[in-house]
């Protein structure tokens, strides 16, 4: 089934002698897999309902008027009030996800945003409405958090990234649901016009809460705990039909055995401090916080919750047509971000990166000027080419930063700092979108299209951090991936005990592992 494994740093390029021959869906335990990972994945869903909803909802007279016609900072509190809940929920997101699982948080936060659904569909204020978006992103952040993680550690090797990669590119399957409910229900006379949007949005909730007792645990979670056998068990009914002896499924499990041990040589209990207190972690957390603010800052949140805004600035008021253009573009949208996120181990992530930033420079500042030509002219092919900008923008935008921010920030943090590492990662998320959802309303009535100056400028200054900074990860296990940051010598420690522990490559005596060594030299391996 396998050749020897010869113990490198080079990641998949060995592994894959290992991986199965033969189609994913010609494999019934994959197919299977592939299943339990889809549904951790439509968590992904809620979130891009949402905003899709919320952009839907300003365009509906039935839904202004129930809400007094909220504008500026109201409108703002309105959209921003979810992330304000979500940031609420972030201290307590980590621990959930580390100390019960990554099974549990799910299932309590689908649990949360079935509760917050109700309520906002039942809502006749303004307070019922605000409260219930609260209790929604609360929820959201402890599915959030532990849904990514659980997808990445339960992923067939071959097909980690790729499937790690839909996560956040399935956010435009709720935006697509969302933006053709609202075109549908407008024409409804009644407050249902705006209450069936808010109906829908539990459904992945539903769906999560009725499955997720079922869905097998994370082996890398069962390992940290000590649960060997269970996690051994998992990877072997998944990854090799049952067989726990297979060469895949040993090198897996020896891999993940000694990525945790080495891991736990710097610090017997994780802090929060831990994601700043070495070189490789700083080098982590510099990326990743970056990467959080440049996926809400680089002009998509105008779009994303405020493009009847965007469009009244062109002339374009009829909310028909703008329902009917946002439909239209989630669909696109969707298309890119899933076709880029399965190209992502044959292209790179930092090629990918790069054209993306390249092509929201340009095509955002093509958009400035065209709103500027309307704004001062009013003609019509310049609002065309606003509509053509914005299409070629999030083309731009969607070959990188919908499908891979999430699956390149898990993949880059070790297991011990995973949770704590993607939970600052959607802490930065969530400051940046308070910003977008506050702010946005405001600056754009004040400011119009010049507005769109301050995101030239930072597009700018996003580009030439990627090209500085974002390090290639394409073509590595997980736990590779991981101790990249860390240097070579990590990478090929850790591949080379799993081959040794897996019997794989030559039957060497395998290294000592860090339990069977001493305090002295546990040391001298961390100042190497």
């Amino acid at each position: 089934m396998a050749g020897g494994l010869v113990a490198t740093g080079g990641g998949n390029a060995d592994i894959n002698a290992l991986i199965h021959p033969g189609a994913w869906y010609s494999n019934s335990r994959l197919i299977k897999l592939n299943l339990w990972i889809l549904l951790l994945l439509i968590t992904s869903s809620t979130n891009g309902y949402d905003g899709s909803m919320m952009n839907g909802l300003q365009t509906l007279k039935q839904w202004k008027d129930a809400f007094n016609n909220p504008s500026g900072g109201m409108l703002g509190l309105l959209n921003c009030i979810q992330t304000v809940g979500a940031l609420a929920a972030t201290p307590l997101a980590p621990y959930a996800t580390d100390g019960l699982g990554r099974r549990i948080p799910i299932l309590f936060g689908a649990t949360v945003m079935i509760v917050g659904t109700i309520v906002q569909t039942l809502s006749h204020n303004v307070g019922a409405f605000i409260g219930a978006r609260f209790c929604i992103g609360f929820g959201l952040t402890f599915a959030a958090n532990a849904a990514p993680l659980l997808v990445t550690e339960l992923a067939y090797p071959s097909q980690r990234a790729p499937l790690t990669s839909m996560y956040n590119s399935l956010w435009y399957s709720g935006a697509i649901v969302a933006a053709w409910t609202t075109y549908g229900s407008f024409r409804i006379p009644s407050s249902w016009a705006w209450r069936l949007p808010s109906v829908l949005q539990g459904a992945p909730s539903v769906i999560q809460v009725v499955l997720m007792w079922f869905c097998p645990e994370s082996p890398r979670w069962l390992i940290n705990k000590g649960r060997d056998a269970q996690a051994l068990k998992t990877l072997a009914y998944y990854h090799a039909r049952g067989n726990d002896q297979d060469p895949l499924v040993q090198f897996e499990y020896n891999e993940i055995k000694e990525a945790i041990a080495l891991d736990k040589q710097v610090a017997s209990t994780v802090g929060w401090v831990d994601l700043f207190a070495t070189p490789g972690n700083r080098k982590r957390m510099r990326i990743i916080i970056a990467l959080a603010f440049f996926s809400q800052w680089s002009g998509n949140g105008l779009v994303s919750y405020y493009l009847n805004r965007v469009f009244d600035t062109i002339g374009i008021t009829s909310v028909s047509t703008q329902n009917l253009i946002n439909g239209i573009l989630q669909i696109y949208n969707f298309i890119v971000a899933i076709l880029a996120g399965l190209l992502c181990d044959k292209i790179g992530r930092r090629t990918l990166f790069i054209a993306s930033n390249i092509g929201m420079l340009v095509f955002f500042c093509m958009q400035t000027i065209c709103s500027a030509r309307y704004a001062i002219s009013g003609s019509h092919a310049a609002a065309n080419s606003v509509i053509a900008a914005i299409f070629l923008y999030y083309g731009s935008y969607d070959i990188a930063y919908t499908p891979l921010i999430v699956s390149y920030t898990v993949e880059i943090l070790p297991y011990h700092l995973r949770a704590k590492g993607f939970t600052v990662f959607n802490f930065a998320i969530s400051l940046s979108l308070i910003f977008n959802q506050y702010a946005n309303p405001i600056a754009l009535d004040h400011l119009g299209w010049k507005y769109y100056l301050v995101y030239c400028v930072w597009l700018a200054f996003e580009l030439g951090f990627i090209l500085l900074f974002l390090v290639e990860t394409k073509n590595r296990t997980l736990e590779e991936t991981a101790a990249l940051f860390d240097g070579d010598d990590k990478v090929a420690e850790i591949h080379a005990r799993a081959a040794a522990d897996a019997h794989i490559g030559g039957g060497k005596v395998r290294t000592p592992s860090v339990d069977e060594k001493g305090e002295t030299d546990m040391i001298e391996q961390q100042r190497h």
